[in-house]
């Protein structure tokens, strides 16, 4: 199966009061929504390695026809980011089993692992889809990776591992498919300045959970004022990394989209901030990924101009769950 053009994935259009893919990334992240219910679910730890431990939270589907969709969120994020309890409720509501994941360190997991996660978590990715499908072995899975979740995804589904036949088609959101380029972006573009001191504030809190709770393990806690300075001095030591080149070299994930050999989708707009459209352009991809780029729609914002079917102006909930849609149903 490949994954065809799909008119839905592209056909963005941007609120008249959110212009830009800085606003768009900045409204997108701040904007208070409508109550929606709590589906119920259930805690699940992975153990990740001796120390190190990760915690998934299930939603138990309505309808067991359909394939379980699992959620992977983006940096400084969680199983209770706003956009990860909106979809996976939304996918819920229409009878998907879901599974939203927290890398390590992250979220309620924080303090269970002596390590943080970063751009080349695959392994530990790996082990979380591994989970699920031993949980469920005769359904089919759709990974959806947020963020530099997505570059987890595309790197795990491309460097050469055995692939579970489950694993139905995946889906990256705003992949940083160049943690180099996307680092120095957000680091040092007077733009993102806002952005950079709400990543490394997220990243502190878990910072502080480690160092309680493993205080023998390197310690991300240094007085750090970018996404580069944490790379160098605490992500590429930590990930046993030569140095923070060998760690973006490693870890991106344009070095590993030509040896994806399941049907993969890529949602990114052309004016995301921290990832250039024309960055694109310049990589090779295998056959099985479809890149979907709307003009704009900014870094996961995509607030848009006219309401949903779902009755919100999030297109971005509207696009997965639409893509999950019509891959169940054979149309992708």
């Amino acid at each position: 199966m490949s994954l065809k053009s799909n008119q839905f994935m592209e056909s963005f259009e941007a609120h008249w009061g959110v212009p830009g893919g800085v606003a768009q990334t900045i409204v997108g992240s701040q904007l208070r929504d409508k109550a929606l219910p709590c589906p119920p679910r259930t805690r699940h730890e992975v153990h990740l390695d001796e120390q190190g431990r990760a915690v998934l939270y299930e939603i138990e589907a309505k309808d067991e026809t359909l394939p379980i969709v699992l959620l992977a969120h983006g940096m400084g994020g969680c199983s209770e980011s706003r956009y990860m309890k909106r979809i996976s409720t939304k996918l819920w509501q229409r009878g998907y089993g879901v599974f939203l994941i927290n890398q390590p360190g992250c979220g309620p997991g924080m303090g269970l692992s002596p390590r943080l996660w970063h751009g080349g978590s695959s392994d530990d990715l790996g082990k979380m889809i591994e989970f699920v499908l031993q949980r469920y072995p005769k359904k089919s899975l759709v990974p959806v990776g947020f963020s530099l979740s997505g570059n987890v995804l595309l790197k795990y589904l491309g460097e050469g591992r055995k692939i579970s036949e489950n694993i139905l088609a995946s889906l990256a959101v705003n992949p940083p498919v160049d943690l180099r380029i996307a680092s120095a972006i957000i680091s040092r573009k007077w733009s993102c300045a806002l952005f950079n001191q709400y990543y490394m504030k997220l990243i502190r809190n878990q910072a502080v959970a480690l160092v309680k709770q493993f205080p023998s393990a390197l310690s991300p806690l240094k007085n750090l004022k970018t996404i580069w300075d944490f790379d160098v001095s605490y992500t590429a030591p930590a990930g046993r990394f030569k140095d923070v080149d060998d760690y973006y070299d490693r870890s991106s994930s344009r070095h590993y989209l030509k040896g994806i050999n399941i049907p993969t989708a890529i949602l990114s707009a052309e004016d995301d901030p921290f990832v250039p459209g024309s960055l694109f352009d310049e990589i090779a991809m295998s056959e099985k990924v479809t890149l979907y780029k709307p003009e704009s729609g900014g870094h996961m914002g995509y607030i848009s101009r006219h309401a949903t079917p779902h009755g919100d102006w999030r297109w971005m909930d509207y696009a997965v769950l639409e893509w999950v849609r019509h891959l169940h149903e054979g149309q992708l």
